[in-house]
């Protein structure tokens, strides 16, 4: 009878100790899923980011062909519209623009574009309560 109280009790002492091993397993798993979970909702569940370029070209295309030539980038909707030839910058707000070949200063409108504000180097526009911003492009010297 002894015997059998010994191996009576290492079965027991093995059946905890595997009962151990499983509930160790459960809970690592259980909290894998928990903290996977978590990770998936702080990381993919956001607002997805759109990148607003404000009327400037995409910086990933390139501006010289594998031959060497430079390109020129066509412009984006509405800026078609407008071509900014040149500025007459004054700091007192006394600033025109020649766009399309007219004349403008701020407050004209043109193309149902009204000019919103004009800059040493660029003029803003705005349509629909959208502003937009053309640079005036460097001539050749």
């Amino acid at each position: 009878m002894p015997r059998n109280k010994i191996q009576n009790s290492k079965f027991k002492i093995q059946n905890q100790n595997l009962k151990l091993k499983i509930s160790l397993i459960l809970n690592f798993t259980l909290w894998f899923y928990i903290l996977h979970f978590t990770f998936y909702i702080l990381c993919f569940a956001q607002e997805q980011f759109v990148y607003d370029a404000k009327g400037k070209r995409d910086p990933f295309i390139p501006l010289v062909t594998p031959e060497g030539r430079l390109l020129k980038l066509e412009r984006e909707e509405g800026a078609a519209e407008l071509l900014l030839e040149g500025i007459i910058y004054d700091k007192y707000g006394l600033s025109y623009a020649i766009v399309n070949g007219e004349v403008v200063r701020i407050g004209d409108k043109i193309s149902d574009y009204q000019v919103l504000k004009i800059e040493e180097n660029k003029v803003i526009f705005i349509k629909g309560g959208q502003p937009m911003e053309i640079e005036l492009e460097k001539g050749e010297e």
